[in-house]
Protein backbone atom coordinates (compact mmCIF):
# COMPACT_ATOMS: atom_id res chain seq x y z
CA UNK A 1 0.00 0.00 0.00
CA UNK A 2 1.32 3.43 -0.95
CA UNK A 3 2.28 5.78 1.86
CA UNK A 4 -0.29 8.51 2.59
CA UNK A 5 0.42 11.97 1.18
CA UNK A 6 -0.50 13.61 4.49
CA UNK A 7 -0.07 11.83 7.80
CA UNK A 8 -0.28 13.21 11.33
CA UNK A 9 0.19 11.23 14.54
CA UNK A 10 -1.00 12.78 17.81
CA UNK A 11 -0.31 16.22 16.38
CA UNK A 12 -0.81 18.87 19.06
CA UNK A 13 -0.26 22.57 19.56
CA UNK A 14 -0.50 24.51 22.82
CA UNK A 15 -0.25 28.23 23.37
CA UNK A 16 0.64 28.40 27.03
CA UNK A 17 -2.23 26.73 28.85
CA UNK A 18 -4.53 26.98 25.83
CA UNK A 19 -4.85 23.77 23.79
CA UNK A 20 -5.44 24.72 20.15
CA UNK A 21 -5.04 21.20 18.74
CA UNK A 22 -5.19 18.15 21.00
CA UNK A 23 -3.48 15.09 19.55
CA UNK A 24 -4.96 14.80 16.04
CA UNK A 25 -4.42 11.60 14.05
CA UNK A 26 -4.91 12.18 10.35
CA UNK A 27 -4.27 10.27 7.12
CA UNK A 28 -4.96 11.64 3.63
CA UNK A 29 -4.36 9.41 0.61
CA UNK A 30 -2.79 10.56 -2.64
CA UNK A 31 -5.35 12.17 -4.92
CA UNK A 32 -7.94 12.64 -2.17
CA UNK A 33 -9.89 15.76 -1.24
CA UNK A 34 -10.10 15.86 2.55
CA UNK A 35 -12.33 18.37 4.28
CA UNK A 36 -11.74 19.69 7.79
CA UNK A 37 -15.16 20.76 9.01
CA UNK A 38 -15.71 22.70 12.21
CA UNK A 39 -16.65 26.03 13.76
CA UNK A 40 -14.32 28.99 14.13
CA UNK A 41 -11.75 28.35 16.85
CA UNK A 42 -12.02 24.56 16.63
CA UNK A 43 -8.39 24.04 15.58
CA UNK A 44 -8.68 23.75 11.79
CA UNK A 45 -6.36 26.59 10.83
CA UNK A 46 -3.79 25.71 13.51
CA UNK A 47 -3.63 22.16 12.16
CA UNK A 48 -3.07 23.46 8.63
CA UNK A 49 -0.32 25.80 9.81
CA UNK A 50 1.51 22.88 11.39
CA UNK A 51 1.12 20.70 8.30
CA UNK A 52 2.45 23.51 6.09
CA UNK A 53 5.52 24.17 8.32
CA UNK A 54 4.29 27.61 9.40
CA UNK A 55 3.88 26.56 13.02
CA UNK A 56 5.90 24.03 14.98
CA UNK A 57 3.94 21.30 16.78
CA UNK A 58 4.09 21.18 20.56
CA UNK A 59 4.07 17.40 20.31
CA UNK A 60 3.33 14.62 17.86
CA UNK A 61 4.55 14.37 14.28
CA UNK A 62 3.43 14.90 10.71
CA UNK A 63 4.67 14.04 7.24
CA UNK A 64 3.57 15.69 4.01
CA UNK A 65 4.57 14.35 0.57
CA UNK A 66 6.87 11.92 2.35
CA UNK A 67 8.79 14.49 4.43
CA UNK A 68 8.65 15.38 8.11
CA UNK A 69 7.24 18.88 8.56
CA UNK A 70 9.82 19.75 11.24
CA UNK A 71 13.05 18.05 10.20
CA UNK A 72 12.57 18.48 6.43
CA UNK A 73 10.49 21.64 6.28
CA UNK A 74 12.19 22.94 3.11
CA UNK A 75 11.39 19.75 1.21
CA UNK A 76 7.75 20.01 2.30
CA UNK A 77 7.50 23.64 1.17
CA UNK A 78 8.76 22.78 -2.33
CA UNK A 79 5.94 20.28 -2.77
CA UNK A 80 2.94 22.13 -1.37
CA UNK A 81 0.76 25.08 -2.30
CA UNK A 82 -0.92 27.07 0.46
CA UNK A 83 -3.79 29.57 0.38
CA UNK A 84 -4.62 30.78 3.87
CA UNK A 85 -7.64 32.73 5.14
CA UNK A 86 -5.75 36.01 5.08
CA UNK A 87 -4.19 36.36 1.66
CA UNK A 88 -0.59 37.60 1.95
CA UNK A 89 -0.73 39.90 -1.07
CA UNK A 90 1.34 43.04 -1.58
CA UNK A 91 -1.20 45.77 -2.44
CA UNK A 92 1.45 47.70 -4.37
CA UNK A 93 2.07 44.87 -6.82
CA UNK A 94 -0.06 44.01 -9.82
CA UNK A 95 -1.56 40.55 -10.06
CA UNK A 96 0.85 39.64 -12.84
CA UNK A 97 3.85 40.82 -10.81
CA UNK A 98 2.78 38.74 -7.82
CA UNK A 99 2.38 35.54 -9.83
CA UNK A 100 5.69 36.13 -11.61
CA UNK A 101 7.45 36.71 -8.30
CA UNK A 102 5.98 33.49 -6.92
CA UNK A 103 7.41 31.59 -9.87
CA UNK A 104 10.83 33.13 -9.32
CA UNK A 105 10.75 31.99 -5.69
CA UNK A 106 10.50 28.42 -6.99
CA UNK A 107 13.34 28.81 -9.49
CA UNK A 108 11.19 28.83 -12.62
CA UNK A 109 12.67 30.31 -15.80
CA UNK A 110 11.11 33.33 -17.51
CA UNK A 111 9.61 31.11 -20.19
CA UNK A 112 8.18 28.74 -17.59
CA UNK A 113 6.71 31.62 -15.63
CA UNK A 114 5.09 33.17 -18.69
CA UNK A 115 3.60 29.84 -19.74
CA UNK A 116 2.30 29.13 -16.26
CA UNK A 117 0.75 32.58 -15.98
CA UNK A 118 -1.22 32.01 -19.18
CA UNK A 119 -2.50 28.75 -17.74
CA UNK A 120 -3.56 30.43 -14.50
CA UNK A 121 -5.26 33.51 -15.95
CA UNK A 122 -8.61 31.72 -16.47
CA UNK A 123 -8.63 30.84 -12.76
CA UNK A 124 -7.90 34.41 -11.70
CA UNK A 125 -10.61 35.55 -14.15
CA UNK A 126 -10.10 39.28 -13.64
CA UNK A 127 -9.31 40.33 -17.21
CA UNK A 128 -7.25 43.51 -17.58
CA UNK A 129 -7.16 43.89 -13.79
CA UNK A 130 -4.26 41.41 -13.78
CA UNK A 131 -2.09 44.45 -14.61
CA UNK A 132 -3.63 46.70 -11.96
CA UNK A 133 -2.41 47.07 -8.40
CA UNK A 134 -3.82 44.51 -5.99
CA UNK A 135 -5.00 47.36 -3.73
CA UNK A 136 -7.80 47.94 -6.28
CA UNK A 137 -9.03 44.32 -6.17
CA UNK A 138 -12.27 43.15 -4.56
CA UNK A 139 -12.22 40.45 -1.91
CA UNK A 140 -13.20 37.78 -4.41
CA UNK A 141 -10.46 38.82 -6.83
CA UNK A 142 -7.88 38.64 -4.06
CA UNK A 143 -9.03 35.14 -3.05
CA UNK A 144 -8.76 33.86 -6.63
CA UNK A 145 -5.34 35.50 -7.08
CA UNK A 146 -4.11 33.93 -3.85
CA UNK A 147 -5.27 30.49 -5.04
CA UNK A 148 -3.48 31.03 -8.37
CA UNK A 149 -0.28 32.00 -6.50
CA UNK A 150 -0.47 28.75 -4.55
CA UNK A 151 -0.61 26.84 -7.84
CA UNK A 152 2.21 28.56 -9.75
CA UNK A 153 4.74 25.77 -9.12
CA UNK A 154 2.21 22.96 -9.77
CA UNK A 155 2.35 21.56 -6.22
CA UNK A 156 1.82 17.92 -5.29
CA UNK A 157 -0.38 18.88 -2.33
CA UNK A 158 -2.67 21.89 -1.98
CA UNK A 159 -3.80 23.31 1.38
CA UNK A 160 -6.80 25.64 1.33
CA UNK A 161 -7.83 27.32 4.57
CA UNK A 162 -11.49 28.36 4.23
CA UNK A 163 -11.03 29.15 0.53
CA UNK A 164 -14.48 30.68 -0.08
CA UNK A 165 -15.05 32.71 3.09
CA UNK A 166 -16.44 36.11 2.11
CA UNK A 167 -16.93 35.27 -1.56
CA UNK A 168 -20.12 35.95 -3.50
CA UNK A 169 -22.01 32.89 -4.88
CA UNK A 170 -20.49 33.16 -8.37
CA UNK A 171 -16.94 33.37 -7.02
CA UNK A 172 -17.60 30.46 -4.67
CA UNK A 173 -18.82 28.35 -7.58
CA UNK A 174 -15.72 29.22 -9.62
CA UNK A 175 -13.41 28.19 -6.77
CA UNK A 176 -15.34 24.94 -6.30
CA UNK A 177 -15.02 24.13 -10.00
CA UNK A 178 -11.29 24.76 -9.93
CA UNK A 179 -10.79 22.57 -6.84
CA UNK A 180 -12.63 19.73 -8.58
CA UNK A 181 -10.61 20.22 -11.77
CA UNK A 182 -7.27 20.20 -9.95
CA UNK A 183 -8.25 16.97 -8.25
CA UNK A 184 -9.82 15.10 -11.15
CA UNK A 185 -7.57 16.24 -14.02
CA UNK A 186 -4.24 16.60 -12.21
CA UNK A 187 -4.73 14.12 -9.36
CA UNK A 188 -3.76 16.80 -6.85
CA UNK A 189 -4.18 15.94 -3.17
CA UNK A 190 -6.18 18.69 -1.47
CA UNK A 191 -6.86 19.43 2.18
CA UNK A 192 -9.35 22.20 2.77
CA UNK A 193 -10.79 23.63 5.94
CA UNK A 194 -14.31 24.97 6.00
CA UNK A 195 -17.17 25.85 8.29
CA UNK A 196 -19.63 25.56 5.42
CA UNK A 197 -21.60 22.30 5.44
CA UNK A 198 -22.51 22.53 1.78
CA UNK A 199 -18.87 23.02 0.79
CA UNK A 200 -17.62 19.97 2.68
CA UNK A 201 -20.49 17.86 1.36
CA UNK A 202 -19.96 18.94 -2.25
CA UNK A 203 -16.17 18.74 -2.47
CA UNK A 204 -14.69 16.31 0.04
CA UNK A 205 -14.12 12.59 -0.50
CA UNK A 206 -13.78 12.34 3.26
CA UNK A 207 -14.55 14.75 6.08
CA UNK A 208 -12.94 15.15 9.48
CA UNK A 209 -15.16 16.94 11.99
CA UNK A 210 -13.11 18.88 14.53
CA UNK A 211 -14.52 20.47 17.67
CA UNK A 212 -12.75 22.01 20.65
CA UNK A 213 -9.31 21.02 19.32
CA UNK A 214 -10.25 17.35 18.87
CA UNK A 215 -11.11 15.28 15.82
CA UNK A 216 -14.50 13.87 16.85
CA UNK A 217 -15.59 12.07 13.67
CA UNK A 218 -14.23 11.11 10.28
CA UNK A 219 -15.56 9.45 7.15
CA UNK A 220 -17.24 9.93 3.82
CA UNK A 221 -20.03 12.52 4.02
CA UNK A 222 -22.63 9.97 2.93
CA UNK A 223 -21.49 7.48 5.56
CA UNK A 224 -21.45 10.07 8.33
CA UNK A 225 -24.98 11.16 7.49
CA UNK A 226 -26.20 7.57 7.19
CA UNK A 227 -24.77 6.79 10.63
CA UNK A 228 -27.46 8.88 12.32
CA UNK A 229 -30.41 7.46 10.39
CA UNK A 230 -31.94 7.38 6.92
CA UNK A 231 -34.49 10.09 7.78
CA UNK A 232 -34.93 12.70 10.48
CA UNK A 233 -38.17 13.95 11.97
CA UNK A 234 -37.49 17.35 13.53
CA UNK A 235 -40.03 18.58 16.05
CA UNK A 236 -40.28 22.04 17.60
CA UNK A 237 -42.22 22.07 20.85
CA UNK A 238 -43.13 24.45 23.65
CA UNK A 239 -40.20 23.02 25.63
CA UNK A 240 -42.18 20.75 27.92
CA UNK A 241 -40.63 17.47 26.77
CA UNK A 242 -40.55 15.52 30.02
CA UNK A 243 -42.40 12.49 28.62
CA UNK A 244 -41.30 12.73 24.99
CA UNK A 245 -38.29 10.42 25.13
CA UNK A 246 -40.11 7.37 26.46
CA UNK A 247 -43.07 7.89 24.16
CA UNK A 248 -40.93 8.15 21.04
CA UNK A 249 -38.54 5.29 21.77
CA UNK A 250 -41.44 2.85 21.92
CA UNK A 251 -42.30 3.50 18.26
CA UNK A 252 -41.12 0.74 15.87
CA UNK A 253 -38.43 1.98 13.48
CA UNK A 254 -37.11 4.75 15.74
CA UNK A 255 -33.31 4.49 15.98
CA UNK A 256 -32.50 7.46 18.21
CA UNK A 257 -34.12 10.38 19.99
CA UNK A 258 -32.19 13.56 20.75
CA UNK A 259 -33.88 16.24 22.86
CA UNK A 260 -32.26 19.63 23.29
CA UNK A 261 -34.36 22.47 24.61
CA UNK A 262 -37.45 22.89 22.46
CA UNK A 263 -36.09 20.72 19.63
CA UNK A 264 -36.57 16.97 19.29
CA UNK A 265 -34.75 15.09 16.54
CA UNK A 266 -36.00 11.57 15.86
CA UNK A 267 -33.79 9.33 13.69
CA UNK A 268 -35.80 6.74 11.79
CA UNK A 269 -35.34 4.28 8.97
CA UNK A 270 -38.49 5.28 7.08
CA UNK A 271 -39.60 8.83 7.77
CA UNK A 272 -42.84 8.71 5.76
CA UNK A 273 -44.02 5.69 7.75
CA UNK A 274 -42.93 7.08 11.12
CA UNK A 275 -44.08 10.70 10.95
CA UNK A 276 -47.71 9.99 11.86
CA UNK A 277 -46.89 7.67 14.80
CA UNK A 278 -44.43 10.29 16.09
CA UNK A 279 -47.09 12.99 16.03
CA UNK A 280 -49.62 10.72 17.77
CA UNK A 281 -47.12 9.63 20.44
CA UNK A 282 -46.19 13.22 21.27
CA UNK A 283 -49.84 14.22 21.51
CA UNK A 284 -50.58 11.33 23.87
CA UNK A 285 -47.56 12.36 25.98
CA UNK A 286 -48.99 15.90 26.28
CA UNK A 287 -46.13 17.45 24.28
CA UNK A 288 -47.26 20.60 22.48
CA UNK A 289 -45.94 20.40 18.91
CA UNK A 290 -45.38 23.74 17.20
CA UNK A 291 -43.66 22.47 14.06
CA UNK A 292 -42.89 19.04 12.62
CA UNK A 293 -40.76 18.41 9.53
CA UNK A 294 -39.29 15.42 7.74
CA UNK A 295 -35.91 15.59 6.00
CA UNK A 296 -32.74 13.65 5.27
CA UNK A 297 -29.68 14.10 7.53
CA UNK A 298 -27.06 16.78 6.93
CA UNK A 299 -23.52 17.14 8.21
CA UNK A 300 -24.89 19.64 10.72
CA UNK A 301 -27.03 16.84 12.13
CA UNK A 302 -23.90 14.71 12.46
CA UNK A 303 -22.13 17.57 14.24
CA UNK A 304 -25.15 18.13 16.51
CA UNK A 305 -25.38 14.44 17.40
CA UNK A 306 -21.69 14.25 18.29
CA UNK A 307 -21.14 17.60 19.99
CA UNK A 308 -24.56 18.73 21.13
CA UNK A 309 -24.34 22.01 19.19
CA UNK A 310 -25.14 23.22 15.70
CA UNK A 311 -22.38 24.22 13.33
CA UNK A 312 -22.51 27.71 11.84
CA UNK A 313 -24.87 27.85 8.88
CA UNK A 314 -23.89 28.15 5.25
CA UNK A 315 -23.60 31.63 3.77
CA UNK A 316 -26.54 32.97 1.84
Amino acid sequence: MAAPTIEAVQLARHFGDFVAVAGVDLTVASGEIYGFLGPNGAGKSTTVRMLTTLLAPTSGSARVAGYDVVTHADAVRLRIGVALQEAALDPKQTGRELLDMQGRFYGMSKAERDQRLEQLLPLVDIGDAIDRRIATYSGGMKRRLDLAAALVHDPEVLFLDEPTTGLDPLSRAAVWDEIRRLNTELGMTILLTTQYLEEADALADRVGIIDRATLVAEGRPTDLKRSIGSDLIVVRTDGNNAHADGALRSIPGVDRVDIRGDEIVVSVGDGSAAISPVAVALSEADVMVRELTLRTPTLDDVFLTITGAHLAGDPQ
